[in-house]
Protein backbone atom coordinates (compact mmCIF):
# COMPACT_ATOMS: atom_id res chain seq x y z
CA UNK A 1 0.00 0.00 0.00
CA UNK A 2 1.24 3.31 -1.16
CA UNK A 3 2.51 5.63 1.47
CA UNK A 4 0.01 8.69 1.93
CA UNK A 5 1.62 12.09 1.34
CA UNK A 6 1.80 14.57 4.02
CA UNK A 7 0.35 18.26 4.13
CA UNK A 8 4.33 19.36 3.95
CA UNK A 9 5.83 16.79 1.83
CA UNK A 10 2.63 18.28 -0.78
CA UNK A 11 3.86 21.77 0.06
CA UNK A 12 7.35 21.37 -0.71
CA UNK A 13 6.56 19.39 -3.75
CA UNK A 14 4.33 22.67 -4.92
CA UNK A 15 6.59 25.29 -3.88
CA UNK A 16 4.64 26.72 -1.31
CA UNK A 17 6.23 25.82 1.79
CA UNK A 18 6.65 28.60 3.88
CA UNK A 19 10.68 29.22 4.35
CA UNK A 20 10.52 30.89 7.96
CA UNK A 21 7.00 29.88 9.78
CA UNK A 22 8.38 30.36 13.06
CA UNK A 23 8.88 34.16 11.44
CA UNK A 24 5.23 34.27 11.96
CA UNK A 25 3.82 36.22 14.37
CA UNK A 26 0.08 36.32 13.66
CA UNK A 27 -1.36 34.93 16.69
CA UNK A 28 -4.48 33.34 14.56
CA UNK A 29 -1.57 31.52 12.98
CA UNK A 30 -0.84 29.73 16.24
CA UNK A 31 -3.99 28.85 17.39
CA UNK A 32 -6.18 26.34 15.98
CA UNK A 33 -5.46 24.23 12.66
CA UNK A 34 -7.03 26.41 10.32
CA UNK A 35 -4.89 28.51 9.64
CA UNK A 36 -0.74 26.73 8.86
CA UNK A 37 2.21 28.61 9.26
CA UNK A 38 4.03 26.26 6.99
CA UNK A 39 1.52 27.33 4.00
CA UNK A 40 2.89 30.09 2.41
CA UNK A 41 -0.29 30.62 -0.15
CA UNK A 42 -2.05 30.77 2.53
CA UNK A 43 0.62 33.08 4.64
CA UNK A 44 0.86 35.69 1.38
CA UNK A 45 -3.29 35.84 1.42
CA UNK A 46 -3.39 36.53 5.45
CA UNK A 47 -0.56 39.03 5.15
CA UNK A 48 -2.36 40.90 1.63
CA UNK A 49 -6.19 40.57 3.43
CA UNK A 50 -4.94 41.80 6.75
CA UNK A 51 -3.81 45.49 5.11
CA UNK A 52 -6.54 45.43 2.66
CA UNK A 53 -9.77 44.20 5.46
CA UNK A 54 -7.99 45.32 8.98
CA UNK A 55 -5.79 48.45 7.64
CA UNK A 56 -2.38 47.25 8.76
CA UNK A 57 0.31 48.82 7.40
CA UNK A 58 2.22 47.15 4.63
CA UNK A 59 5.64 47.04 6.53
CA UNK A 60 3.56 45.80 9.32
CA UNK A 61 2.29 42.95 7.58
CA UNK A 62 5.05 42.05 6.35
CA UNK A 63 6.86 41.41 9.54
CA UNK A 64 3.94 39.81 11.23
CA UNK A 65 3.92 37.15 8.47
CA UNK A 66 7.81 36.68 8.21
CA UNK A 67 8.41 38.58 4.61
CA UNK A 68 10.19 41.28 3.76
CA UNK A 69 8.64 44.54 2.39
CA UNK A 70 9.67 43.68 -1.19
CA UNK A 71 7.76 40.35 -0.51
CA UNK A 72 5.03 41.91 0.42
CA UNK A 73 5.00 44.20 -2.98
CA UNK A 74 5.64 41.60 -5.28
CA UNK A 75 2.51 39.64 -3.56
CA UNK A 76 0.32 41.97 -3.88
CA UNK A 77 1.50 42.94 -7.33
CA UNK A 78 0.97 39.63 -8.76
CA UNK A 79 -2.53 38.91 -6.86
CA UNK A 80 -4.08 42.54 -8.39
CA UNK A 81 -2.84 40.96 -11.87
CA UNK A 82 -4.09 37.50 -11.36
CA UNK A 83 -6.09 37.33 -8.34
CA UNK A 84 -5.04 33.97 -6.09
CA UNK A 85 -3.39 31.95 -8.59
CA UNK A 86 -1.00 35.02 -9.32
CA UNK A 87 0.54 34.13 -5.69
CA UNK A 88 1.11 30.79 -6.71
CA UNK A 89 4.70 30.07 -7.33
CA UNK A 90 6.57 30.39 -10.79
CA UNK A 91 8.92 28.28 -12.65
CA UNK A 92 12.33 30.41 -12.78
CA UNK A 93 14.49 31.26 -15.38
CA UNK A 94 14.28 31.14 -19.22
CA UNK A 95 11.45 29.70 -20.47
CA UNK A 96 12.78 27.32 -23.80
CA UNK A 97 15.40 27.51 -25.76
CA UNK A 98 15.15 31.55 -26.22
CA UNK A 99 18.47 31.49 -28.03
CA UNK A 100 17.57 29.02 -30.77
CA UNK A 101 15.81 31.89 -32.95
CA UNK A 102 14.41 31.01 -35.88
CA UNK A 103 17.95 32.60 -37.81
CA UNK A 104 19.91 30.15 -35.53
CA UNK A 105 17.63 27.38 -36.45
CA UNK A 106 17.71 27.49 -40.10
CA UNK A 107 22.00 27.92 -39.56
CA UNK A 108 21.78 24.37 -37.78
CA UNK A 109 19.54 23.04 -40.26
CA UNK A 110 21.51 23.71 -43.06
CA UNK A 111 24.41 22.12 -41.68
CA UNK A 112 22.50 19.13 -40.66
CA UNK A 113 21.40 18.79 -44.87
CA UNK A 114 25.09 19.73 -45.80
CA UNK A 115 26.67 16.71 -44.54
CA UNK A 116 25.00 15.83 -40.99
CA UNK A 117 28.61 14.97 -39.41
CA UNK A 118 28.99 17.77 -37.61
CA UNK A 119 28.97 17.55 -33.59
CA UNK A 120 27.35 19.95 -31.76
CA UNK A 121 30.59 20.93 -29.92
CA UNK A 122 31.60 22.15 -33.34
CA UNK A 123 28.91 23.56 -34.42
CA UNK A 124 28.51 25.29 -31.34
CA UNK A 125 31.50 27.37 -32.42
CA UNK A 126 30.26 27.97 -35.83
CA UNK A 127 26.98 29.74 -34.84
CA UNK A 128 29.01 31.83 -32.25
CA UNK A 129 31.42 32.69 -35.43
CA UNK A 130 29.17 33.49 -37.44
CA UNK A 131 26.39 34.53 -35.73
CA UNK A 132 27.87 36.07 -32.57
CA UNK A 133 26.03 34.01 -30.86
CA UNK A 134 27.11 31.81 -27.29
CA UNK A 135 24.93 28.45 -27.31
CA UNK A 136 25.98 25.34 -25.01
CA UNK A 137 26.83 22.22 -27.30
CA UNK A 138 23.69 20.25 -25.34
CA UNK A 139 21.08 22.79 -26.15
CA UNK A 140 22.03 22.48 -29.71
CA UNK A 141 21.98 18.55 -29.02
CA UNK A 142 18.40 18.91 -28.32
CA UNK A 143 17.24 21.26 -31.40
CA UNK A 144 18.33 18.58 -33.29
CA UNK A 145 16.47 16.12 -31.63
CA UNK A 146 13.69 18.07 -31.97
CA UNK A 147 14.77 18.66 -35.88
CA UNK A 148 14.54 14.97 -36.18
CA UNK A 149 11.15 14.35 -34.13
CA UNK A 150 9.50 16.91 -36.97
CA UNK A 151 10.68 15.49 -39.96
Amino acid sequence: MAKLETKLERLRRQGLLHPAPQRIRAPWFHTGDFFDAHDLLQAKYEMLRHVRVDGASKSQAAALFGMSRQAFYQAEAAFAREGLVGLLPKPRGPKGAHKLTTAVMAFIDSHLRGDGAIHARALAQEIHSALGISIHPRSIERAITRLKKAQ
